[in-house]
């Protein structure tokens, strides 16, 4: 809904021109389209990868999870069987579902291409060369485009680990020239992947410094208090979702936390009694029975626990006695890597999280690090499958292996037993739990204690259960009383019913919707319908609703992006969320969102609104970036612009040396906007005298190119977030064109890389055939 709400703009205008803008006016006051789904010449990467989703969603996404993983086991050399049986635990995981159930698609995209980057890299290590590096550019370019440079950085710390084992290895083994030849071929194919998406990546680095992702030159916060200056994102920000040490034990009992913040706990449940006993109806008892804050852990939202699985969890603990040598070590590394920076803020390893935000490069550009698991989400099912693996091979060691089976047994089995005894020792206190109590009484708050008390008992006997069916199967095999096929059956069954059962929880029936709500998924009601009647240029504040509703139908202030421009949140957070009544007219709000006395919507007609552009009398220098907004709350935007030194990366213009310029606006002097499009803009000025112009539009100095009467021009940033500029005398033509450099070049990149990428992998194909003809 919010994507589809914030790219409405950018689709009607491809559908209705056949063009592509890479601008959007429908959010935020306008932005670039970089990270809504532009789409970019020759980027035939993204058509490999359409073609590879050719299900309907959330499908596409599902089927890449399994062919992804099922790729990966046979690179290695896993029987297939098997591989089948991992692929099903991989993508069957509740965070790999539930991050589907919620939406959030290019997350689970470049998880989904995660498995075929590691097998390229590992045929290139086992000395499969031309193998190896044509599936690592092929799977590192599918990654790319997924664009979530979030899940591709924890991707390549899980590169690292595994690349620091196979280090360790060939030094042992001495084989250091063949691993640094397979690194340098790596190297190459990895750059081959990021030029066959150097559009999008290209863009968006330079976007990126733009963006709340980038550096601040705010040194003070709205309320005037010292802000931190970082170059990347807060750091309290960052680490708002930490896993919770406790919390780990999630990956094992499903609700050990009590699950969600709204978990469904039916009819039979004490929180269902406790609405009853306030007054509720049946049927609203019910209701509200479905979403019941059963999440005692740390985080503020969690939608479903990170569930890996009792089965699969039991089958890794077994892979960790039976696997040998640096699969098992580098699986590992990436396990605890995860798991430790999952925990964040938490103690005692928070110090961890501090390192890598202060330190590593880029860490500190990315939120929810709890969204790290998906690395342990990874390398847990493989080494599951190992551990089954090697049940049927070497079968000259079954001793080791009922060794084995039993400690796996008691480890996984007596923690859930331990868990059943310490019950009584867990508080079942949620964060949730003083609004309860202060809104319905201590009895509520004792009933949902009781129910998280409730889910906590019947998953781990659940997990329990589970353990021990499988370790009774495996044991079964090993003493002949169940032949191979049947246990990977008895397995698959056990794995599935695991899983499946605990992510029709979360994600059902329930979540389906017709198609045509996906689409539209936004009503006009009275006041949306008001505004629409108005055809002329201008912005809308909604502050009865957040995100991209009303991006959906206007061009708004509003909007749902994880990556704003920064000077414009400063100036939202500044201003516009105070209803600073200047900062809303410089910015052409012309309708204002609210609630009558009937709590209808109702637009609301702002008509001191300063329109489209308009000539100030006077243009002043200011020291700071600071000084800068904070006038803001004070000026008279119609009459009065402000700006400070702008570097000539932002702008390519040259104002006057002095602090301060006045003007002479005669009563006839004016600007009109005579086109509009995402765009484009188009303005027709006259003025008897040379004059500084104010634009209501945001500025962003990578792509707007300005023209006066067909000639170039340049403009400037004023009143800390709009465009600027001088304007002669006389009658003049303005336009304005986003015609980004940076996706020109891209697209020439992007072109030039798949045409050797094509040429490489014929040349691969043509060898490889060769190669096996001779040797037949």
């Amino acid at each position: 809904m919010q994507y589809i709400g914030m790219s409405k703009q950018q689709t009607d205008f491809r559908t209705n021109t056949g063009e592509e803008t890479y601008w959007t006016n429908s959010a935020f006051g306008g932005m670039p389209t970089y990270q809504l789904g532009a789409k970019y010449p020759h980027n035939y990467i993204k058509k490999l990868d359409l073609a590879l989703r050719f299900l309907p969603r959330p499908a596409d996404y599902l089927f890449l999870y399994l062919l992804g993983f099922y790729i990966f086991l046979l690179v290695l050399k896993v029987d297939f069987k098997l591989a089948i049986l991992g692929a099903l635990a991989f993508g069957f995981s509740t965070y790999l579902i539930i991050i589907l159930g919620v939406g959030h698609n290019s997350k689970a995209h470049a998880i989904a291409y995660m498995p075929l980057v590691l097998s390229g890299i590992l045929l290139t290590f086992r000395k499969q060369y031309i193998l190896g590096f044509l599936t690592t550019a092929l799977a590192m370019g599918l990654e790319l485009v997924a664009n979530h440079f979030q899940m591709t950085y924890y991707l390549m710390l899980l590169v690292i680990v595994l690349g620091l084992a196979y280090l360790i290895d060939a030094y042992k083994k001495k084989l250091l020239p063949h691993y640094f030849k397979s690194i340098g071929i790596l190297v190459v194919a990895v750059m081959i992947g990021i030029a066959l998406n150097a559009t999008g990546i290209m863009a968006t680095q330079e976007y990126a410094k733009e963006s709340t992702r980038g550096k601040s030159e705010l040194t003070i916060n709205p309320d005037g208090s010292p802000k931190e200056v970082t170059s990347g994102l807060d750091k309290e920000y960052i680490t708002q979702y930490s896993y919770g040490i406790l919390e780990s034990l999630n990956l094992y009992i499903p609700r050990f936390m009590g699950g969600g913040n709204g978990e469904n706990v039916g009819k039979d449940s004490k929180t269902y009694e406790a609405y009853r006993k306030l007054g509720a109806s049946p049927s609203q008892a019910l209701q509200e029975s479905k979403r019941a804050p059963l999440y005692w852990g740390n985080q503020p939202i969690v939608e479903a626990p990170a569930y890996v699985g009792a089965v699969v969890l039991f089958l890794f603990v077994l892979g960790l006695f039976l696997a040998k040598g640096r699969l098992k070590w580098w699986l590992v590394g990436g396990i605890l890597l995860s798991l430790l920076l999952s925990y964040g803020k938490n103690q005692p390893f928070a110090f961890i999280t501090d390192l890598f935000i202060d330190y590593f490069p880029l860490y500190n550009k990315f939120r929810a690090i709890t969204s790290i698991q998906v690395i342990l989400e990874l390398c847990i099912p493989v080494l599951a499958v190992f551990g089954i693996s090697r049940l049927f091979n070497d079968f000259d060691k079954k001793d080791e292996k009922l060794k084995a089976l039993k400690y796996s047994a008691l480890i996984t089995a007596g923690l859930a037993l331990l868990l059943l005894v310490l019950k009584s020792s867990f508080d079942f206190a949620g964060g949730s739990d003083s609004f309860y109590r202060q809104n319905y009484g201590q009895a509520f708050v004792d009933a949902i204690k009781e129910d998280r008390k409730a889910v906590f008992t019947s998953d781990t006997i659940r997990s329990l259960i589970l353990v021990l069916l499988a370790a009774t199967a495996c044991f079964m095999f090993l003493k002949n009383k169940l032949k191979e096929k049947w246990l990977m059956v008895s397995l698959g069954v056990l794995i599935l019913f695991d899983l499946i059962g605990v992510d029709k929880r979360y994600v059902n029936n329930d979540d389906f919707i017709s198609a045509i709500q996906v689409n539209k998924p936004y009503t006009a009601n009275s006041a949306d319908k008001d505004i629409l009647k108005d055809t002329t240029h201008f912005r809308v504040f909604d502050i009865v609703s957040s995100g991209a509703r009303a991006s959906y139908f206007h061009n708004s202030l509003n909007g749902y992006h994880a990556a704003k421009l920064k000077r414009y949140e400063d100036v939202f957070e500044f201003h516009i969320r105070q209803n600073n009544i200047n900062v809303l007219n410089m910015l052409n709000t012309k309708y204002i969102l609210v609630q009558d006395e009937e709590g209808k919507p109702m637009a609301y007609y702002n008509e001191e609104v300063n329109g489209n552009a308009w000539f100030v009398k006077e243009l002043e220098k200011v020291s700071s970036a600071n000084d800068e907004i904070k006038l803001l709350d004070s000026l008279d935007t119609k009459t009065k612009a402000i700006y400070t030194y702008q570097s000539s990366r932002d702008i390519d213009r040259e104002v006057s040396k002095s602090p301060k310029e006045a003007f002479k606006i005669d009563s006839l002097a004016h600007i009109t906007l005579k086109e509009v499009k995402p765009n484009y803009l188009k303005y027709e000025s006259n003025n008897s005298n040379d004059g500084f112009a104010v634009f209501s539009e945001v500025y962003y100095g990578n792509g707007w190119k300005t023209f006066i009467d067909g000639g170039k021009a340049s403009h400037m940033r004023v009143n800390y977030t709009l465009r600027g500029m001088h304007v002669p005398s006389g009658k003049h033509i303005i336009e304005f064109r986003f015609d980004p450099n940076v996706v020109k070049t891209g697209s020439k990149i992007a072109l030039a890389s798949s045409v050797l990428f094509g040429i490489l992998l014929l040349a691969g194909i043509f060898y490889e055939f060769k190669k096996r003809n001779k040797s037949a």
